[in-house]
């Protein structure tokens, strides 16, 4: 059984200072690290792992300011139980003669996004628009994965929606995945459809999130990341006698958007990367406000030790409506965050 961990904590500052009756003093389209003008603990993680031979498991137990985020409660969550404190945990079965073929069971991150939720294993500290609001956290439910060739393997998953333990509609999500291997380039391709309304299978929710990863030489590497989603409201038939009626809004909410960035590991110790995006929800439908919003991030880290990292970044978020939070009651299109990160890591894969 391998033991890693990490503690992750930062100081964060806002140049609108907004404050804590204004919205809580947060960064407005911000997860894991948005408290601002404060020090905080983003996460610290405590990892139980044993590889498949032919059975495995996983444990993830994860604690702070990232464990509230990604296991708030949802409206379609039929429980008040989300497993918290734990990221992952799943069984894992690869039988010996099957190709390569495994099974996962159990709550497990999404294989959705160019990013993951720990900060340690992105190259900007900050987590991308697209990976806060255009896609799920993670999922419940069961997952496969079958090698076709020596550079491409597929899966299917089928789980209970986007960050359920469990859900108040009884529905299932279907995710199918693909991820292409090469010397010089990746290409993921991901696909999950299924009812995402509370209390009811009526409306569907699709979502296709693709990254070309770019590994020119050693030292450089960019992606390009692209997500699209779309919900369809709820609609509620009710049938009296031999009549039938349905009520509710049909609406179809959509969201897309594009990130791109790039790592330059410029010596053994220091690495540069810068990422932008283009982020659209017409609707308000992920966001809550109906917008279109553009950031920037430029991010320098120095590696101490060996497990042991800073990081020193700059963001800007500009939108073209006044919805980030500015002292106590202003509201501007734009927001400039100055944050210092603190990484400390352990493990036999580090």
């Amino acid at each position: 059984m391998d033991i890693s961990g990490f503690v992750d904590g930062y100081f964060s500052e806002n140049f609108n200072r907004p404050t804590a009756s204004a919205n809580g003093q947060v960064n407005d389209l911000y997860n894991f690290n948005d408290k601002t003008d404060q020090f905080n603990l983003s996460a610290a993680k405590f990892t139980l792992n044993h590889d498949p031979d032919p059975v495995g498991a996983h444990i993830d137990l994860l604690f702070g300011r990232t464990n509230d985020l990604i296991n708030a409660p949802t409206p379609n969550n039929s429980s008040t139980d989300q497993l918290n404190y734990i990221e992952q945990a799943f069984l894992s079965l690869k039988p010996p003669k099957a190709k390569g073929f495994e099974l996962d069971f159990g709550k497990f991150v999404t294989s959705a996004g160019a990013e993951v939720i720990e900060a340690k294993d992105n190259w900007s500290y900050s987590r991308s628009l697209l990976f806060v609001w255009a896609i799920p956290y993670w999922h419940f439910g069961a997952r496969t994965s079958l090698p076709v060739s020596k550079t491409d393997t597929i899966g299917l998953q089928i789980v209970n929606g986007w960050n359920n333990v469990s859900k108040s509609n009884g529905g299932a999500t279907v995710g199918l995945t693909n991820a292409l291997t090469k010397p010089k380039y990746a290409w993921s391709l991901n696909y999950y459809v299924g009812p995402e309304n509370a209390n009811t299978t009526s409306g569907m929710r699709n979502l296709i999130d693709t990254t070309l990863l770019l590994t020119p030489t050693p030292k450089f590497n960019a992606y390009f990341n692209y997500d699209y989603g779309q919900n369809q409201d709820a609609v509620t038939t009710i049938t009296t006698g031999t009549k039938t009626t349905t009520s509710g809004d049909t609406k179809l909410n959509t969201w897309q958007g594009i990130a791109v960035a790039f790592h330059e590991q410029a010596t053994g110790k220091s690495a540069y990367a810068g990422r932008y995006e283009y982020f659209t929800d017409p609707e308000g439908f992920e966001t809550g406000t109906a917008q279109h919003v553009q950031e920037f991030t430029a991010t320098y880290e120095y590696k101490w030790v060996e497990g042991l990292l800073t990081r020193l970044e700059y963001r800007g978020d500009f939108s073209n409506v006044a919805s980030f939070h500015k002292a106590a009651t202003q509201m501007v299109d734009q927001q400039s965050t100055l944050t210092i990160a603190l990484i400390a890591f352990f493990g036999p894969k580090r």
